[in-house]
């Protein structure tokens, strides 16, 4: 048998459909070169046949190409990735006795886990860190990538006595290990990164935390270290000023300030408390999710915080989530073990298996505002945003499969529906898909695997969406469609999910009686507007800077007496407010008007209205809005609550 002939040209397919022939061996590089210089100097990586590929790594076969610069998330990654490396090498240089866990880029920047031994890094070290790392760029040193046996990749870090990557190896398949060296450093890395380290220009270490080897907290505690770099000087410092913003809206500084929720060692880490003002605003949140889930035909449930093992054990969870959860709850019974629930999703099985079911009953759903328990690793846990113990706004359609789009696109337009009102404009839908290459962490077949995914795409495509695919970032039991937000600072946060899954309803042997009193299966659709209400009220507190739509916030006006001469008019100006549904409170405390004003202001309190002596004979208020300086509106107290009536009725049209 004669080897295979190497083709001599072979036909580079590009995103807009056009062919064209080049030499086999050539590489993304000079395919850019070929196509504009400009475009080669700001090339960053490609993509050849769907799989991320290094700019200086030759193409073979006729192959599909994407170019990708710095502005894509392709080029960012990559660009982030190459850094991560720039750091380890830094670090090798300043503490030769470093060992290295795992570097990755992430959606801003990256960071990488080190074992320093007994050497405490502090803030005060990265700027050493920093300078020497810009000093490695300007080598523009080559990033080289190297296919190595399984065996040689163990002997090479077993010698270096890098344990952290020992034991990663061990778990990689041979012939699919490679390295990377640049400079004096090598990793173990698929890559792909940049052709050298030259473009690396600007670079900023950003903190220093914990991490546990391999998120166990039984595993050593590493020193991770977060960083960004840029190709430009300008970009850095707006990021860092993007920085500093995102400091002012900080969810928990803001939460703090306006007294909307609290956390108490003493209660448990993790297990956030909201106190009145935040129970307020977030009953306001659940109050307009169940009116238009009313309009869509919801019925709401109720169900406990607690379930049997078994109940778990029948939904997958306890496979998938048992290391996740709190410890078993064991009675004095023998062999009763109850669990803290991690999903809903199951005692909403139990809730549709509880009567017969026809095919003209279906779609039947049902919604609650569930409570559910994940023992998250403590360095994990961040305000609002990753905790213990949170609610989901979560609701289950049981439907038949002809149903399904129909489902699907109805709670689309709930999303939608709340995404306006809200102001959350600027949202992009990811499709998550199953892994390609590893199926072995989902549960049922490929057929329904591809008529959910099916559905899924269908109905995105139908309503118009701006849609992005992520394989492997599916549920376990389903695919679903995430809905990424860019709040006002641009950052993206995953909020509203729809999931389709065929496996639940086999695994609790639900059926329903078709028209040929046959007996079928339904399709469950899991869905969460919001995605938990903690994690909702945090993205929604740093989008807005605490500047709520007037509807929801938990203070509308506050009324701040010129002196005590006036709280009597300030007391009867109060009643009218909240006789009128108006949410108010005063401010008399012993204070000049200008420091309560701008106390006030810092509560974000959209109105604060001054009254005088000037007010108390004519009845009238004098209204400043926040954020709008010293500008103030003289006005009869009830054209003010006409005013904030239309307001509100305004802003609550838009969750109609």
């Amino acid at each position: 048998m004669h080897p295979k002939k190497l083709s001599i040209m072979i036909q580079i397919t590009f995103p807009d459909g056009s062919v064209k022939e080049y030499n086999n061996g050539i590489t993304p590089l000079e395919i850019a070169q070929s196509l504009s210089p400009q475009l080669a100097r700001e090339v960053v990586v490609a993509t050849v046949n769907g799989m991320d590929w290094d700019l200086t790594r030759a193409i073979t076969d006729d192959a599909t190409i994407a170019l990708h610069k710095f502005d894509d998330k392709e080029g960012k990654h990559a660009f982030w990735h190459s850094s991560a490396h720039l750091l380890a090498e830094a670090l090798q240089a300043l503490y030769p006795n470093v060992k290295f866990g795992i570097g990755p880029a992430i959606e801003n920047g990256f960071y990488y886990d080190v074992d320093l031994g007994d050497i405490t890094l502090t803030e005060k070290d990265l700027t050493a860190i920093e300078n020497k790392m810009l000093e490695l760029a300007r080598q523009k040193n080559e990033f080289v990538r190297k296919d190595v046996p399984k065996a040689d990749a163990l002997k090479y870090f077993g010698d270096k006595n890098e344990t952290y990557k020992v034991e990663l190896i061990n778990d990689l398949e041979d012939g699919k290990i490679t390295y990377y060296t640049q400079g004096s450093f090598t990793d173990l890395c698929r890559g792909p990164h940049l052709p050298n380290t030259e473009p690396i220009k600007a670079v900023k270490l950003t903190s220093i935390a914990g991490a546990y080897w391999r998120g166990d907290e039984k595993r050593k505690q590493l020193t991770r270290i977060y960083g960004i770099t840029y190709p430009k000087k300008k970009m850095l410092d707006e990021y860092l000023e993007l920085l500093e913003q995102a400091k002012l809206r900080d969810h928990r500084k803001i939460g703090k300030e306006m007294e909307l929720f609290m956390f108490s060692d003493l209660v448990g880490k993790g297990l956030p408390i909201w106190l009145p003002k935040g129970t307020d605003l977030r009953l306001r949140l659940e109050d307009a999710l169940k009116k238009i889930q009313k309009r869509f035909g919801y019925q709401q449930v109720i169900t406990p915080h607690i379930g049997g093992k078994n109940l778990y054990v029948t939904s997958g969870h306890w496979d998938h989530y048992g290391k996740d959860s709190f410890q078993p709850i064991t009675t004095p019974e023998e062999g009763e073990v109850y669990l803290l629930k991690p999903m809903n999703c199951p005692h909403h099985c139990m809730i549709y298996k509880n009567a017969p079911r026809s095919y003209k009953d279906l779609p039947f759903r049902c919604a609650e505002f569930g409570t559910v328990y994940r023992y998250e690793q403590s360095g994990e846990l961040h305000g609002l945003t990753r905790v213990r113990s949170f609610t989901q706004d979560d609701a289950h359609i049981f439907c038949r499969p002809d149903q399904v789009k129909d489902e699907f696109l109805k709670v689309i337009d709930i999303i939608q529906i709340i995404f306006k009102a809200l102001k959350f404009d600027k949202f992009e839908a990811q499709v998550s898909l199953r892994d390609k290459t590893n199926t072995t962490k989902y549960i049922g077949s490929d057929e329904d695997w591809e008529r959910a995914e099916s559905a899924i795409i269908e109905a995105a495509a139908e309503k118009g969406l701006n849609t992005i695919v992520e394989y492997g970032e599916a549920a376990f039991y389903g695919p679903k469609l995430d809905f990424m937000v860019r709040d006002a600072l641009g950052r993206r946060w995953q909020l509203g999910t729809i999931q389709v899954d065929y496996n639940l309803p086999k695994r609790f042997d639900l059926e329903y009686i078709g028209s040929d009193d046959q007996r079928y299966r339904p399709v469950m659709i899991h869905r969460a507007p919001f995605g938990s209400m903690e994690r909702f009220v945090a993205v929604l507190i740093e989008h807005t800077g605490g500047k709520f739509p007037l509807w929801l916030t938990p203070d509308q006006a506050v009324i701040i007496p010129v002196s005590e001469k006036y709280n009597d008019y300030a007391k009867k100006v109060l009643n009218l407010l909240n006789n009128s549904d108006i949410r108010t409170l005063i401010d008399d405390r012993n204070e000049k008007v200008g420091k309560k004003i701008r106390d006030n202001e810092l509560k974000h309190i959209p109105y604060l209205i001054v009254v005088g002596e000037n007010e108390q004979n004519d009845g009238t208020v004098s209204v400043r809005k926040q954020g709008e300086g010293n500008a103030a509106v003289v006005m009869k107290t009830e054209e003010f609550i006409a005013k904030i009536a239309a307001e509100v009725d305004e802003q609550m049209n838009e969750l109609k």
